[in-house]
């Protein structure tokens, strides 16, 4: 896969980094509630946004163990809100995890759902994957929330299974098969 095509929803738009990113990036990153469940430090400078989305706009999107971030465009505005992210699983190219993150004043307004299900869709149907995998802590009722609500079923609790932040946290993790998808667009 070379480059990921701009996908939209009734409110988004789906497309790559690009410079013009890179302030909104670090300003939500930057938030100690957006950050408390994600895997980076707030604040999050100019400097590290710089760096990242200059590292997504060289990535080749689709190489297996490899994150590729996906920004979120709010289509009335132009406005980036957010970002969504999938990376093919190394071990097997069938399957993919995939994450999101929203702005804070973005969140609980349905724009997370409509991008993680886009995202969902694209990597089903122009991918042809399998399977498809998420983790959040469980104490992020509003991911577990979501993720349910897209479709994917509860598989399991790992129980202090990563070092997070200074102590080890539990994760919760789902997962949708293609096939399950596909029901779900038909019925």
């Amino acid at each position: 896969m070379t480059a990921i095509p701009q996908l939209e929803t009734p409110r988004l738009i789906l497309r790559p980094f690009e410079e013009r990113d890179i302030q909104p990036f670090s300003a939500y990153r930057s938030d100690p509630v957006v950050a408390k469940y994600q895997g980076w430090e707030a604040p999050f400078g100019l400097d590290l946004a710089t760096r990242f989305v200059h590292e997504m706009m060289s990535r080749t999107p689709g190489e297996p163990g490899q994150w590729y971030q996906i920004a979120l465009e709010l289509k009335t505005r132009g406005e980036m809100i957010g970002d969504c992210a999938f990376q093919l699983l190394a071990e097997d190219h069938a399957q993919a995890e995939i994450g999101f993150t929203l702005a804070r004043r973005y969140q609980g307004q349905g724009y997370a759902t409509e991008a993680v299900g886009c995202l969902v869709d694209f990597l089903f149907r122009d991918l042809g994957l399998h399977r498809i995998r998420a983790n959040c802590d469980p104490d992020n009722l509003a991911s577990s929330r979501l993720l349910k609500k897209v479709g994917m079923r509860y598989e399991g609790r790992f129980v202090e299974s990563l070092w997070f932040k200074g102590t080890w946290a539990d994760e919760e993790w789902y997962a949708i098969l293609d096939r399950e998808w596909a029901a779900r667009q038909t019925g």
